[in-house]
């Protein structure tokens, strides 16, 4: 197959739906707001599991009703890059300090029960990597939740092992997703993010390590967290690539000042030092990214994920799909040089080095 082979090219423009969802139309209905991405330029569509898109349990068990939510993308013209689970990966591990903050994620009749919010989120995310591959998809997207994160930064002194043990039991938790996520050859891509304790390349390396490397823990690329971080975001990919296996475009800036940093005093968004920006307003180097994760081979989707503290969800998403467009790279099926090549010659090749025959 030549390199050029459109199944060997990064895919785009595609959109998240999560900060579109509402309740009036068309962002209320698949078909709608599916209409509308593709009214916008998108050719494809990441779907999260939310009922007003997609009937988990009927996407779990029916092939019918897969074909059924494939054709109606495919009649507004676009296609299904992944499904998110975001929200449930979240609740499958949450510290205590954050479950209030979560609680009204999980169902009416889970509100309160920490445990059994992490149990159903467990059954929903291998329910929708069920839903996945009804649906014809590898990858599966979505955060990892956080046991860790208050205790982020080493002061006061952690005693020995407590992070160890919160990534201990993060494995335990995730491993048996994970291996329900291989029986089905989906993958479970973490989108890692300040705010999950799969952060960074760092604790990427060692959930990794705690579920003893297995094959379908995997990466959602998101340069714009890791702006945030002032994280190498280009070195990532070649630290990575070879788990990177979905890409949310989306921008951001870190602008710090003699007031704040990285921890941004408090502020709100428009008033820190690091915030989310839509495409081309940021700091991202996007050409790089394209160019990087082409040269390693990176054929996923591109797919516009919309958080900006300044500019419209509709102005953000309008201008997202011919950014993406413009930045997508058709792989070069040659060398540029491979017009002065000609057939191998041992001896002319010795003969240039003054080795003689």
């Amino acid at each position: 197959m030549p390199m050029n082979d459109k199944k060997d090219r990064m895919k785009g423009p595609a959109i998240f739906l999560a900060q579109f969802a509402g309740d009036a139309a068309p962002f209320d209905t698949l078909a709608g707001i599916a209409g509308w991405a593709a009214g916008l330029g998108y050719k494809g569509i990441q779907i999260p599991c939310d009922a007003r898109f997609i009937d988990l349990d009927r996407a779990a068990d029916s092939q019918t009703y897969c074909d059924e939510i494939k054709g109606i993308c495919a009649d507004a013209g676009v296609a299904i890059t992944e499904l998110s689970t975001h929200i449930q990966g979240q609740l499958v591990a949450v510290h205590p300090a954050y479950a209030p903050q979560f609680d009204g994620f999980a169902p009416e009749a889970l509100r309160g029960k920490p445990q059994a919010q992490a149990e159903w989120a467990a059954g929903e995310v291998i329910k929708a990597a069920r839903a996945s591959r009804n649906l014809g998809l590898e990858v599966q997207v979505g955060f990892s939740g956080a046991l860790a994160w208050p205790y982020l930064y080493p002061w006061p002194q952690r005693p020995a092992g407590l992070i160890d043990e919160a990534f201990a039991e993060l494995a335990r938790r995730w491993r048996p997703i994970l291996d329900a996520h291989d029986a089905l050859c989906v993958d479970y891509a973490f989108e890692l993010h300040p705010g999950e304790d799969l952060m960074d390349g760092a604790s990427f390396e060692r959930f990794l390590t705690a579920v003893e490397g297995h094959p379908r823990a995997a990466i959602a690329y998101d340069p714009s967290h890791f702006v945030l971080q002032q994280l190498d975001y280009l070195g990532f990919i070649d630290r990575y690539h070879d788990r990177i296996r979905a890409f949310h475009v989306k921008d951001a800036e870190f602008n710090p000042t003699a007031q704040q940093g990285v921890y941004s005093g408090f502020a709100n968004w428009a008033e820190r030092a690091g915030r989310f920006r839509s495409l081309g307003d940021g700091q991202v180097d996007f050409s790089a990214i394209f160019s990087r994760l082409t040269q390693y081979g990176f054929t996923g989707w591109a797919v516009l994920e919309w958080e900006c503290a300044l500019k419209s969800p509709a102005q953000g998403a309008a201008e997202g799909a011919p950014f993406i467009a413009r930045h997508l790279i058709e792989p070069t099926p040659h060398a540029f040089d491979d017009f002065a090549g000609g057939s191998v010659d041992r001896s002319q090749i010795r003969s240039m080095l003054g080795l003689g025959a």
